[in-house]
């Protein structure tokens, strides 16, 4: 329960800053001992040191306070005595994680003062009815004094939880800011990231075409290659009536086979860049909203184009999006709506179904589609976000950059 972890990790907190404190200590030790270079391994290693610190803390804060402070680059030491020492030196994640130690104790203090002030002042004045009467420990006035600082304690009961949530905020603020990585090091992590969902994503396209070749267009193909071909040879003999009738057989399979293989290709071409896509993005959506099985209202408004790589992206999302509904959501209608704003794409898919759509476990339309949409936005830059409780509506925010 969040109230119990909260209060326990306020606990934990002045244990942590007391450790954060002593290995201050040892660190200006070791600073002012490295002007004369005997100090520099002892600096080298509090640096080092501080990084398990660190993780300590994120680890806390993910537990207890429900913080997710992502890990910074692992630390990657250099060979030989003085590499290595200059690798915890120049430690960038170390040094944050120091200057954590110091800046968090006000934060600390404040954690600690709201849950004293509030869970253990409390407590004390919630029991007083059972202890006021003792000799030698403050007494109100009577049992009327002593049931009023009763009702007064439960009020500060009542009140802890909140106390404590809004005072660890500057601590969760901390913490994200100086335990997690750099802000150049998650940009960089963050395009490692992108980059890598991009080669997936093309990777899977190019085996998806293969695979639909393969299997569908080359075999219809070849089927139709071999009609053609015991075509012919019926025709050769024409003048005896029943080969005539089954050339006449074989031409017209061919051409369904033809006829089939024709719209393969269309609907292959179709998912390798839609070709609606070429008169513009609201003219693309118009033409899914009226393919739809489900009324859809479309409202897009654009007042510029966005680029291609974005166009092509926002039109697979919202065709995922559609077929999402129609397949598990029992919605009886849906709505799309389309705006360029301060730069950015913003595009919002709602349904009237039951709800309970999550990216990830246990909902109508979870699995790979939802995943697979996050990770193709994602390439750009962009941001999808679902609002889906139990009974809906479903709404589905997909956020792009204007240009890719």
């Amino acid at each position: 329960m969040r109230i119990w972890r909260e209060l326990g990790y306020t606990l934990t907190m002045p244990v942590m800053a007391a450790l954060g404190l002593v290995h201050l200590l040892v660190v200006l030790v070791g600073v002012v001992a490295s002007t004369y270079l005997v100090g520099l391994p002892l600096l080298a290693g509090c640096v080092v040191a501080a990084r398990r610190l660190g993780a300590a803390n994120r680890g806390l804060a993910w537990t207890l306070a429900g913080t997710d402070v992502p890990a910074p680059a692992p630390y990657r030491p250099g060979r030989g005595l003085l590499n290595r020492m200059g690798s915890a030196l120049g430690d960038v994640a170390g040094w944050r994680a120091i200057i954590h130690a110091v800046v968090r104790l006000p934060a600390a203090a404040l954690a600690f003062a709201a849950a004293a002030g509030t869970w253990g002042l409390g407590l004390v004045l919630l029991t007083c009815p059972l202890w006021w009467r003792f000799p030698g420990l403050p007494a109100p006035e009577g049992w009327p004094g002593a049931l009023l600082l009763g009702v007064l304690g439960l009020g500060l009961l009542l009140l802890a939880p909140w106390a404590v949530h809004v005072a660890l905020l500057p601590e969760r603020m901390l913490a994200r800011t100086l335990l997690g990585p750099p802000p150049a090091q998650a940009r960089i992590r963050t395009l490692e990231e992108t980059r890598a969902l991009a080669v997936e994503d093309a990777a899977a396209a190019l085996r998806r075409v293969e695979r639909d070749l393969h299997d569908g267009t080359a075999a219809r193909l070849t089927a139709l290659a071999m009609s053609l071909s015991m075509a012919r040879e019926e025709l050769a003999e024409a003048g005896d009536p029943e080969r005539l009738e089954r050339a006449r057989a074989l031409i017209d399979g061919a051409h369904r086979g033809a006829k089939e293989t024709l719209s393969e290709l269309t609907d292959l071409i179709r998912g390798i860049h839609p070709p609606a896509l070429d008169k513009g993005l609201e003219v693309a959506l118009a033409t899914l909203a009226a393919r739809s099985p489900l009324p859809v209202d479309l409202d897009a408004e654009l007042a510029e184009r966005p680029s291609p790589a974005v166009e092509t992206i926002a039109f697979f999302c919202t065709a995922e999006l559609l077929a999402n509904v129609a397949k598990h959501s029992g919605a009886r209608q849906a709505a799309i709506r389309l705006r360029a704003e301060g730069g950015r794409l913003r595009l919002r898919v709602w349904d009237d179904g039951e709800g309970g759509a999550v990216v990830a476990g246990g909902g109508p339309a979870t699995g790979s589609g939802l995943r697979g949409l996050t990770g193709r936005v994602r390439v750009v830059d962009g941001e999808l976000a679902i609002h889906s409780p139990a009974g809906g509506p479903t709404v589905v925010t997909v956020d792009l950059p204007l240009r890719a």
